[in-house]
């Protein structure tokens, strides 16, 4: 990471020691840092609450509740990162795009994008469409103390599928069929959404938010050369355009185990790793090419948070033991927080974590 920053970013508050941070920069920090994706809310019966008769994607645009669902996890759980409450659509719907979250389904998309007229008419996003989102970060940075805020954006695969297809998908055939019929226009339309999710980090990091997560959540449904080809560009875009900043940046994916090392290549100075292969597996591969062991996060089987927790007790200790592999690790769920989850269950796995060797 570069050691310049630009003028216009807030002053940072000194968590030069933060654990997580620590972890992220490949450092030995003083415990084990964790965080869980999906933590602020679904789980929490205060997140329901205060939520209750607020559209999702309103929500994401007060900036008191977007502050408050924030913190209250890291109230709750002793986590070592509050993630910025947000979602992946938040900026195509900023830039003036008509999506609706539906409860139960997800985004849903009134026109999706599927030819050339359509991708023409995707509007740009500008900093001051998500101005809310940057007075939440600011309010943040004056409540979370000592604990980091990560910033949050959707990688421009991700959010080309829920365009392309409409909402939500198992199989993908529209994005797939588009990216690999039309090239040229998949290009065109993957470098906006690039575009629009590196502004989108841009405003958080100039707001005080500590490093940032890219989401490229459904990339695990494209081969190695797909991905090589058609998503790597464009998440680089994203990733590098950030290293101005000099804060870590954590690049996570579901199915991804096959996709480890061009993700990295991409950018990621942490490796977000799901629950499919063990972290020293994945620092395997991504040292197999001679490259130096990397930071990792993850990934305990979100499934488990149901299970006894003798289960789930050795499955965490399994975990951190195997990321002792990396240069650092940041433990966390292979992915989400299921919401049926027990909060109590979560507080526990964050006080074990904190109690083991790093």
């Amino acid at each position: 990471m570069s050691t310049s920053a630009p003028s216009r970013r807030r002053a940072q508050r000194d968590l030069s020691t933060a654990p997580l941070l620590v972890a992220a920069r490949g450092g030995r920090p003083s415990r084990v840092p964790v965080w869980f994706m999906r933590q602020a809310g679904r789980s929490l019966p205060e997140y329901r609450a205060l939520r209750e008769g607020v559209p999702m994607l309103q929500s994401c645009f007060d900036p008191e509740m977007l502050a408050e669902i924030t913190l209250q996890p890291v109230r709750r759980h002793g986590v070592d990162a509050a993630i910025l409450y947000s979602d992946i659509v938040v900026p195509p719907y900023a830039a003036g795009v008509g999506i609706e979250i539906v409860p139960g389904t997800g985004p849903v998309i009134a026109e999706p994008v599927r030819d050339a007229a359509a991708v023409a008419a995707l509007p740009e996003l500008a900093p001051e469409q998500v101005a809310p989102v940057a007075e939440g970060v600011r309010l943040l940075v004056e409540r979370l103390g000592d604990t980091p805020l990560i910033g949050f954006a959707g990688a421009p695969f991700t959010l080309a599928s829920y365009l392309i297809e409409g909402g939500p998908s198992r199989h993908f055939e529209h994005t797939k069929a588009l990216m690999r019929s039309e090239p040229e226009l998949w290009h065109t339309l993957a470098d906006r959404l690039a575009t629009m999710a590196l502004t989108f980090l841009k405003v958080q990091l100039e707001a005080g938010a500590d490093a940032v997560q890219l989401f490229d959540s459904w990339a695990g449904a494209l081969s190695l050369r797909e991905y090589r080809e058609f998503v790597l560009p464009h998440s680089a875009k994203v990733l590098r355009g950030l290293a101005e900043y000099d804060v870590p940046r954590i690049h996570f994916g579901v199915g991804t185990g096959e996709l480890l090392t061009a993700m990295r290549e991409a950018g990621a100075d942490v490796v977000g790793v799901d629950w499919r292969i063990p972290l020293d597996e994945a620092v395997r591969r991504l040292t197999a090419d001679g490259s130096p062991a990397p930071a990792v996060q993850g990934n305990l089987d979100p499934a488990l948070l149901g299970a006894s927790w003798p289960v789930i007790e050795a499955e965490v200790r399994r975990i951190v033991a195997e990321g002792r592999a990396a240069a650092g690790h940041i433990f966390n769920l292979g992915h989400g927080v299921p919401p049926g989850t027990d909060p109590a269950v979560l507080t526990r796995v964050a006080e074990l974590v904190h109690s083991l060797e790093p």
